[in-house]
């Protein structure tokens, strides 16, 4: 039975997550070894905020001095949270991999209100994400970084979903903090079985989960008996659901988060379309503990083994061809544009109706997805395939784990939000895609074949460079590899911001004033005189002409002498 009541109720909370000005709006996918074509794991992530730049962090490996401190900043905002105790060593890390391909992503699901803020507590999940990559070598040794850190200095932050990964394992762990008057999180982290395939966007995904395995699954020691101390669950430890008690569901959870989920999974595997209804926010709540019957599952078996281009095509989604699919309402306009400007829900007469959200989105800061591979040396098995603004209309280049420098493209300090910069690769992205949503349906067909030759481009020599930094590592040792992949990445960076741009020009003189110019063997035509050839004008298509005169009536008909 389907409980509308609670549905709507459910609206009305996810409505005030989504439409706060600082957004945490992420998705993640997944993979582990034995679904991957070449037996790498991946991670994905879409950093998707209205607030936040796109560029590429990183943290040069360090030793420190005994009593050393760690200044701490919440992530989202700046704000100074405290000092944490200093560890002798820290690792190099670029992005969200450190340099032994450990990787760590993050979507935030909020859960209970009440447990979303603890007094005095340190640690943040953009601040944990970052430091621990500073700190352990495994996804394992991460999960114990990570929940020793809350445990020590209070957790700070909502709930979080993190995926985590090294070489040879991938896992999911939800965490949320205990409260006022409490310290500390409760958590549970769930490791993906081999061949198989998870996610998570902005919801808790992790419902029932066992107890006396842990060589798959470890968890805080009270995070049912702190449910059963808050009266959210009195049933058997063994039906206890982490995402159902600490983040329930409810139609924005359904519909804004999990279906983003489904439409990932839709693109690797057969019988998603079992799911739709729960896509569409329709929740069909049963048995015992009046938990959700009908969510998609943890992980899925996809019909092939993945490569990396068919990870990437994930994170490139408006859920095309699904009852969801944003190019065919009205909203997108004669050139099926298929985006909707926030906020994510509206009104009309006192009804309030909402926007899709997709994994692609045009509010990303930065994307990615990860390569950890476990038969190559760490500087260069694991490779963090980096991308800024929209992600379907992005470009993902490889950042080697072992590189020394980032390009002046992805700089921290090399232009903001506020701030242009011409050797920006955010602003080149952001430059082409905004121009792009003036005539989406036309333009982002040349968009996409610049974005695949390059990405095909980057692919196809990955094994060459691969096998000129290990036979530079084992001839000329670990600092000339690295030297060598530094150069690599930096250049082939700054090489497709420089191709971006070129992009960006070339569609404004093809597009300029809503026409389209003419080409010939890839050039733009010109006439028998050397003048540019007469453009299309292509107009817009029958059913918008439509959808004008029944809006206006007769006020635009042309009226015939009689």
């Amino acid at each position: 039975m389907i409980r509308k009541s609670v549905i709507l109720s459910g609206i009305l909370s996810v409505l005030m997550v989504f439409n706060t000005d600082i957004s945490s709006a992420c998705t993640n996918f997944l993979v582990t070894r034995g679904a991957s074509a070449d037996g790498s794991t991946m991670i994905t992530y879409a950093a998707d905020s209205h607030n936040l730049y796109g560029e590429l962090y990183h943290w040069p490996a360090a030793k420190w001095p005994a009593g050393s401190m760690v200044d701490v900043y919440e992530w989202d905002t700046g704000k100074f949270l405290g000092k944490i105790e200093q560890v002798p060593q820290t690792y190099s890390v670029i992005g969200n991999m450190n340099e032994f391909q450990l990787a760590i992503a993050e979507t935030t699901f909020g859960g209970r209100s009440e447990l979303g803020s603890q007094s005095g507590a340190i640690m943040d999940y953009g601040s944990l994400i970052y430091i621990t990559l500073q700190r352990a070598k495994t996804a394992r040794e991460a999960i114990s970084v990570m929940t020793s850190l809350v445990e020590k200095y209070g957790y700070y932050s909502s709930g979080e979903s993190f995926s985590i990964a090294d070489p040879n394992e991938v896992w999911i762990m939800e965490m949320i903090g205990k409260g006022e008057g409490e310290k500390g999180a409760v958590w549970v982290a769930v490791k993906i079985p081999e061949g198989y395939i998870s996610g998570h966007a902005n919801q808790a995904r992790i419902t029932t989960f066992p107890l006396d395995d842990p060589d798959n699954c470890i968890y805080s020691k009270d995070v049912i008996s702190f449910a059963r101390e808050k009266k959210w669950f009195n049933g058997k430890n063994s039906d206890f659901s982490f995402s159902d008690v600490y983040a329930p569901m409810d139609f924005g959870a359904a519909r804004f988060c999990d279906a983003r989920v489904w439409a990932g999974f839709n693109k690797v595997a057969t019988g998603m379309e079992k799911y739709t209804e729960y896509a569409k926010g329709l929740i069909e709540f049963g048995g015992e503990n009046n938990f959700p019957v009908n969510r998609i599952p943890l992980w899925i078996k996809p019909d092939k083994k993945l490569t990396v281009k068919d990870v990437m095509e994930m994170m490139r989604d408006h859920y095309q061809g699904t009852p969801l699919d944003m190019t065919q309402d009205l909203g997108a306009g004669p050139h099926q544009l298929p985006y909707r400007w926030r906020g994510l829900t509206w009104k009309v007469d006192d009804v309030t109706y909402c926007n899709e959200r997709a994994i692609s989105t045009q509010q990303t800061g930065f994307s990615f997805v990860t390569q950890s591979r476990n038969w190559l040396p760490d500087p260069i098995g694991g490779i963090l395939w980096f991308g800024v603004d929209d992600s379907y209309s992005s470009c993902y280049v490889p950042m080697y784990c072992g590189i020394t420098e980032i390009p002046e493209c992805f700089a921290v300090g090399n232009g903001d939000l506020l701030t242009y910069s011409e050797t920006s690769a955010f602003w080149a992205f952001n430059f082409v895609a905004n121009f792009a949503y003036l005539r989406y349906n036309d333009m982002i067909q040349d968009v996409r074949k610049v974005q695949h030759e390059l990405e095909g481009k980057y692919i196809t020599w990955t094994p060459a460079i691969d096998k000129a930094a290990n036979d530079l590592m084992a001839s000329s040792g670990p600092e000339m590899a690295r030297k060598f992949l530094t150069e690599y990445s930096v250049n082939e960076a700054n090489n497709m911001t420089k191709r971006w741009k070129e992009l960006g020009q070339y569609l404004l003189v093809k597009y300029m004033d809503g026409n389209i110019k003419k080409e010939e063997d890839g050039k733009f035509k010109r006439n028998e005189y050397g003048l540019p050839a007469t453009p299309h004008f292509p107009g817009y298509p029958e059913w918008w002409y439509r959808a004008i005169v029944n809006s206006t009536g007769d006020h635009l008909k042309v009226i015939q002498p009689e």
